[in-house]
């Protein structure tokens, strides 16, 4: 009305309505000759039975010509199906065009209102930050691990000297003499059995420790 062009939408719909409409007219009319070819094949049995001939011929001729019109309703049935089936696919092609169009639209919306360089420079900053906190705590676990180690092994030969005190009978207050200057003395090969090895040293403390070491054994 007017000029104004109808939409895609709705030129689809009255042509499925209009086919839609053929083929239940086409259903009526394939019914209809079905119940004359019903009829005739009715009349010519009975037209057979009462030997007129002549009437079998003629509505024998009808008959076929019935079933002739059945068979091209059929096929024009399933001509219009076909063409059913092709508006249905244009209106699910026209369907997805349209929701690929409001995707695009969406997406566009979407871009424009991110900022690229802004993310650019964020996730920059956040690489960075990242790599300074890596390496803190590195550093700090680093640290740590050397101090811990450190204590644990003046701990460790702590616990060692106490015992090995402990198994000679010495105690801990006992002050143990320092070595001479010139490094640790050496030690004889010929010392008696059960005995402690005499150190060849000058320091009289050490002396007197291997004497009492000696009287422990």
């Amino acid at each position: 009305v007017f000029g104004r062009e109808k939409p895609l939408k709705e030129v689809l719909r009255e042509n499925k309505r209009m086919i839609n409409r053929a083929v239940r007219e086409l259903d009526r009319e394939k019914l209809a000759l079905e119940r004359e070819e019903k009829r005739l094949t009715m009349e010519i049995k009975k037209a057979a039975k009462e030997q007129q001939m002549a009437s079998v011929k003629i509505m024998a001729k009808d008959l076929v010509r019935t079933r002739q019109y059945i068979t091209k309703f059929i096929e024009m049935r399933s001509h219009l199906q076909g063409c059913a089936l092709k508006l249905q696919t244009v209106k699910s092609h026209h369907a997805m065009a349209e929701a690929m169009k409001a995707t695009a639209k969406a997406m566009y919306k979407m871009n424009k209102a991110v900022d690229v360089p802004a993310i650019t420079k964020m996730m920059a900053d956040f690489e960075k930050e990242n790599a300074k906190t890596e390496l803190m705590q590195e550093i700090m676990g680093d640290a740590l691990d050397e101090a811990m180690a450190d204590e644990n092994t003046e701990e460790e030969e702590e616990q060692i000297v106490n015992q090995v005190l402990d198994e000679i009978g010495i105690s801990f207050g006992d002050e143990l003499p320092e070595a001479s200057a010139s490094g640790t003395p050496a030690i004889k090969e010929t010392a008696e059995p059960g005995k402690v090895a005499v150190v060849e040293s000058e320091d009289p403390a050490l002396s007197e420790l291997e004497a009492r070491l000696n009287n422990l054994k």
